[in-house]
């Protein structure tokens, strides 16, 4: 069986480049946001299971100890401002949705 668009006859209306650019762009930044849930969703998980079962429940790593080593990491040696600085970039994320 051939195909209408080989004939020059397309079946949907053509986009422009800038609408296709537009849409590609959209999916994208849909992926991204998905990504960044799942990520956020399975931290929560890790920190509850770690909290529920102990220390090392999750594949012997530390969910709760990754977390304080990241946020000592980005607020220095005060972690409150790692702190601040983490509930921010959520805040941004919050935004976005």
């Amino acid at each position: 069986m051939v195909s209408a668009c080989r004939f020059g006859a397309p079946l949907a209306p053509k986009l422009k480049t800038e609408e296709i650019m537009k849409e590609v762009i959209s999916q994208v930044q849909d992926w991204i946001k998905l990504v960044a849930q799942l990520g956020i969703g399975l931290i929560a998980l890790g920190v509850i299971v770690e909290i529920v079962f102990g220390k090392g429940a999750i594949f012997g790593a530390s969910v709760i100890g990754n977390l304080s080593t990241v946020v000592a990491d980005i607020g220095g040696e005060n972690g409150f401002i790692g702190l601040v600085a983490i509930l921010l970039i959520v805040g941004i994320f919050q935004r976005m949705r």
